[in-house]
């Protein structure tokens, strides 16, 4: 059964940094483009970051420019997220996203463009 599985997530103050990964099982990522989208209690689930199957292209989110940061490798088939100087906005569960393509540079915003999903992490920012 094909999986999307993210780790990295907890519990860290305002300034720190954490990484998260998305690892895929029962599928090689590269013919994927990859997403990542946050939800935070009580709000709707919200673009954060984005990055073509070829890698060659990324994008983000206004709130978190600068800050996070997208890469894959697609040798060990994982999709990962930098985030950098954290605030306490960002705190949220953060899901992994798919979305089977040709290899290419395009990548994907919207939550509906993505095939499959991971069951997310949890990031906790204290101020």
């Amino acid at each position: 059964q094909e999986q999307l599985v993210e780790s990295g997530g907890g519990l860290v103050q305002a300034g720190d940094s954490l990484r998260l990964s998305c690892a895929a099982s029962g599928r090689t990522l590269s013919g994927y483009a990859m997403g990542w989208f946050r939800q935070a209690p009580g709000k709707e689930r919200v673009f954060v970051a984005a990055i073509s199957s070829s890698g060659t292209a990324t994008g983000y989110a206004d709130s978190v420019k600068g800050r996070f940061t997208i890469s894959r490798d697609n040798v060990k088939n994982t999709v990962s997220l930098q985030m950098n100087s954290l605030k306490p906005e960002d705190t949220a569960v953060y899901y992994c996203a798919a979305r089977s393509v040709a290899i290419g540079s395009a990548w994907y915003q919207r939550g509906s463009s993505y095939d499959s999903w991971g069951q997310g992490t949890q990031v906790t920012v204290s101020s």
